[in-house]
């Protein structure tokens, strides 16, 4: 079930809100009631992988319990961390991994091994990585073990941000699931977030989507049939940088909106992180919650930079990107694009460039291009794509520099363009903050009023779109 859908907006959400609510005298009531929406929520769209979700849930749970019962007898817990570590990295391996494995096993020796066609579960990273956490908490004395099942199928299971993010860990909500407070003005602003989040999903993403998958596609056609000039390979690879940002933003906004409709808070997924003026800071605001995943979880272990040469160091940050760059899919271009993001990394590392002041404009010209050359590279669905649309970008391909479809599309989408590179900036918010801080009373009142009906008016363009059936599925419920 999507957020931005018909069936979620004016059927399942308004549903869940009123019961929750009409049982607000009980919080075990309440939180029973949250796990078995989200438990349907999930059913919607995967009926038979519910039932591993729900094994996942009850695993973790009694994980988490021996070892936790464990640690206060001064027992040894490391048996268990490595059971859970098998088990849901297991689980992530053989419905992600497992045909990506062995059909390059089959290329590689032409054994008769054959890639079984699995369907990859909604969000399975998501949950997985968020149910692990909770786990390697526990061992780690970040949170206490949690004696309630409900309440460990409530954290892993939660709705909002159950197959997109972000990854939450268990500490961080331990206490709202206990004795969490809803008042009016969380409430609102929780519904203006998330109206925020539609609109950017169905106005933005969307826009961007239609312009990108056409010229990605075209590329596949092959010149000999559909010219890609430079310019217009430029302009798709632009398009899917701002379709994911405002796609996968969206839905973290949609998230943490309906989180605070709920009662919970949940931390900040994206930061502008297209203002960044280096690829260490660029990953500072991007998916903030993937990031503080593998720091914390792979990189400190590991010794992360506090080790005893930069060898090790370098093989730590080359183990996180690895692993980053598979997370997001079981390709190689996936893999290709974490080691590229590695490269620069590694690179601003050793030389200090991200901590030297000055040139800020040069920084952020050469952060935006690495990160939307890192993104073509995301985006192309096979290396030999990838090959044919870099020489597109490069002009290898002795075709023109652009085209009438070119600057056909320029004028069909270009105000969509304009609007997606200033709120990929914190314009709105530096002016929220100003009508806020603003002394002026007639200014203030008439921003309160404002205010709402500017939101009001975003759902009903939203919904209108919807009604239209103009939408695409989240890019990272792949993932």
């Amino acid at each position: 079930m999507l957020f931005s859908s018909i069936v979620f907006l004016f059927y399942f959400l308004p549903v869940v809100l009123v019961v929750n609510y009409l049982l607000g005298f009980s919080r075990t009531l309440q939180n029973l009631w949250l796990l078995i929406a989200s438990l349907f929520f999930y059913a919607w769209g995967e009926p038979v992988y519910v039932f591993l979700m729900l094994a996942s849930i009850f695993a973790n749970y009694f994980l988490g319990l021996i070892i936790g019962k464990s640690k206060e007898k001064d027992k040894p817990t490391r048996r268990w961390v490595v059971v859970a570590c098998i088990i849901n990295i297991g689980l992530l391996f053989v419905f992600k991994y497992l045909p990506f494995t062995l059909s390059n096993i089959y290329r590689m020796t032409g054994s008769a091994l054959t890639a079984p066609k699995i369907a990859l579960p909604i969000g399975i990273s998501f949950f997985t990585f968020q149910a692990l956490s909770y786990v390697l908490d526990v061992q780690m004395n970040k949170t206490k073990y949690e004696k309630s099942l409900f309440y460990v199928g409530l954290y892993i299971a939660f709705f909002p941000q159950l197959i997109a993010g972000p990854i939450v860990q268990y500490n961080t909500v331990a206490q709202q699931i206990r004795e969490r407070r809803i008042t009016m003005r969380m409430f609102s602003v929780g519904l203006c977030r998330f109206t925020a989040g539609l609109g950017k999903k169905i106005l933005l993403s969307n826009n961007f989507a239609i312009l990108a998958d056409n010229i990605f596609n075209w590329s596949m056609i092959g010149q000999e049939f559909y010219e890609v000039p430079i310019l217009m390979a430029w302009l798709g690879s632009i398009s899917y940088s701002l379709q994911i940002y405002f796609d996968f933003s969206a839905y973290s906004d949609m998230a943490i909106g309906l989180g605070l409709m709920f009662g919970f808070r949940f931390d900040e997924n994206f930061n502008y992180p297209y203002i960044a003026k280096s690829i260490t800071e660029f990953w500072r605001r991007w998916h903030i919650s993937l990031s503080s995943w593998f720091r914390d979880y792979v990189y400190f272990p590991l010794g992360g930079s506090r080790v005893q040469n930069r060898d090790k160091e370098i093989r730590n940050l080359f183990i996180v990107w690895v692993l980053t760059g598979l997370w997001h899919g079981a390709e190689w271009n996936f893999l290709l694009w974490g080691m590229w993001h590695f490269i620069f990394i590694l690179a601003e590392r050793f030389f200090g460039y991200h901590e030297k002041p000055g040139y800020n404009v040069l920084k952020h010209i050469y952060t935006i291009f690495i990160v939307v050359v890192g993104w073509t590279l995301f985006r192309v669905t096979n290396l030999f794509q990838a090959g044919r649309y870099f020489a597109n970008l490069v002009g290898a391909n002795s075709i023109p520099f652009s085209n009438d479809m070119t600057w056909m599309l320029f004028r069909e989408y270009g105000i969509w363009l304009l609007l997606g590179v200033i709120f990929s900036m914190p314009v709105a918010q530096k002016i929220n903050d100003m009508l806020l801080e603003n002394t002026c009373k007639p200014l203030s009142i008439l921003y309160s009023v404002l205010y709402p009906v500017a939101m009001l008016l975003l759902f009903a363009v939203s919904v209108a779109y919807l009604a239209r059936g103009t939408y695409n599925p989240f890019i990272y419920f792949n993932f």
